[in-house]
């Protein structure tokens, strides 16, 4: 029979344990504050139960700060438990035995009640407004539907108004893209050229002094051709040879100016900038400008004349489309023998012209076949503040005036121009005279032509045969625009 194992008394009088047998000592109490509580409300129920006293084991008094640990740790066990609780889900509610478990799923929260909004109270002034306006859209659609739609309309819009072929073609070309506009100037090009120079009787008398004036001088060959505006009666002494055109050749390009000017491709106020590769030699002060230097479009042309400017006749080539497109466009004009060849100065003579292709350009301005009446004006306007007044200007009258422009290389030296007579004849000359190298007898021929040609025209017209059967115009009266330019001497 084994012995009991001796039992092991607690302090205080709190009563003895067992001790296990195999030599392992019992695990002693727990001095946490949980145990001690436990062993005190163990104690409670012996004495509620009758137990004797020196039984029962005294716990030892918890201090503050246990107690204080104790009520946290049951706290956070509470805490604890409460968060275990909420994760269950759902929650089983206990039933009878041999029963199946029942659980209850959460209900879903309600949605939102709607919020009913009743519509505000619109007055039938408001409603009346609304129809107005809705009426009055109605009818600006309705009546621009109808008047595209109308005939009458219709066949007005499309009448041209302006009665210039520059301001007719202005109106085909404005407001199209590119493709359309290409097409369109390839259409303008299939155009017929414009009128040819209407030539009357041939002024016999004029002929014949002009041709003793130039046999004083072998070496000079003069190309001449005048043309009386009122009668068309003209002179023409080799007119149609093709000759070098020196500066001369800046009137049918100042001509194209205009005519783009008119059809919107290029405004007066334009800056046009300087380039080196543009700067010519000879005449002209631009060239002396650092590159890069800006100039009105207006500014530009008009350097080109009234100083006979070579770097602004280049910037004004590159500006109109280059030299194949203007020599285009001088070939639809009625113009066989002006071309451009090179640039400015063309000190070569590579550029030419002719007295008959000079004459009928300033022909078809002066008619306004080419360009508006205000660019046509503009254009005289430049021409008559030509400098270089040495040639076709000192063989004319008192009060005469004269639109011009001249030409000066080694090899030749012309000018032409439309002079206006104090007695309101007016009349078209060119005159180019091919010399040996710069020389200054060619100066006096062509003033000599001037003056005999003047002379001759300021006579009492008399009345001659028309030859080819071409009937003579009426006469031709002063513009205006012409009136109202100041008139000054010829010197």
């Amino acid at each position: 029979m084994k012995e009991a194992p001796p039992a092991l008394s607690l302090p205080n009088g709190g009563g003895s344990l067992p001790v296990r047998s195999g030599g392992r000592s019992p695990k002693p109490p727990s001095a946490s504050p949980r145990s001690d509580l436990r062993r005190l409300l163990l104690g409670r129920s012996a004495v509620r139960k009758g137990a004797p006293a020196a039984a029962m084991p005294r716990p030892s008094q918890p201090s503050a700060g246990a107690r204080a640990d104790a009520s946290q740790a049951r706290l956070e066990e509470l805490r604890s438990r409460r968060r275990r609780s909420r994760r269950r889900s759902p929650k089983a509610i206990p039933t009878a035995p041999g029963s199946k478990t029942v659980y209850l799923r959460p209900r879903p929260a309600d949605p939102p009640a709607p919020i009913l909004v009743l519509p505000k109270k619109v007055s039938p002034l408001l409603y009346i407004m609304r129809l107005l306006i809705l009426g009055v859209g109605i009818g600006v659609i309705a009546g621009t539907l109808l008047s595209v739609w109308d005939p009458a309309t219709r066949s007005l819009a499309e009448t041209p108004q302006e009665s210039s072929p520059a301001q007719k073609r202005s109106l085909r070309w404005f407001g199209l893209g590119p493709k359309e506009a290409a097409t369109a100037q390839a259409e303008e090009s299939k155009e017929p050229a414009p009128p040819a120079l209407k030539l009357g009787a041939e002024i016999a008398p004029l002929k014949a002094e002009i041709q003793t004036i130039a046999s004083q001088n072998t070496q000079l060959s003069p190309a001449v051709l005048v043309v009386d505006l009122d009668s068309d009666a003209h002179v023409d002494i080799n007119a149609a040879v093709p000759l070098p055109a020196a500066s001369t050749i800046k009137i049918p390009i100042l001509v194209a100016f205009f005519q783009d000017v008119d059809a919107g491709k290029i405004r007066l106020d334009e800056q046009l900038t300087m380039r080196q590769e543009l700067v010519a030699s000879g005449s002209g002060e631009m060239q002396y400008q650092p590159p890069g230097t800006q100039f009105t479009a207006l500014e530009t042309a008009t350097k080109m004349i009234t100083v006979s400017d070579n770097t602004a006749t280049n910037m004004l080539i590159e500006r109109l489309g280059g030299m194949a497109s203007l020599n285009q466009r001088f070939q639809a004009w009625g113009l066989p023998a002006t071309a451009l060849r090179n640039p400015l100065p063309d000190l070569e003579g590579t550029n030419t012209t002719s007295p008959h292709d000079l004459v009928q350009v300033m022909a078809l301005v002066n008619r306004g076949d080419l360009m508006s009446q205000r660019s046509r004006d503009r254009l005289l306007s430049i021409m008559h503040d030509t400098v270089n007044d040495s040639l076709l200007p000192q063989g004319l009258g008192e009060g005469a005036i004269i639109a011009h422009k001249t030409g000066d290389i080694g090899s030749l030296l012309a000018d032409a121009g439309l002079v206006d007579m104090p007695s309101g004849k007016r009349y078209l000359i060119a005159v180019m005279v091919k010399r040996p190298h710069n020389a200054d007898a060619a100066y006096e021929l062509i003033q000599q032509i001037s003056k005999a040609t003047y002379q001759a025209l300021s006579k009492p017209a008399q009345p001659q045969p028309s030859t080819g059967g071409v009937p003579a115009t009426q006469p031709a009266t002063a513009t205006q625009a012409d009136a109202t330019i100041t008139a000054r001497k010829a010197r």
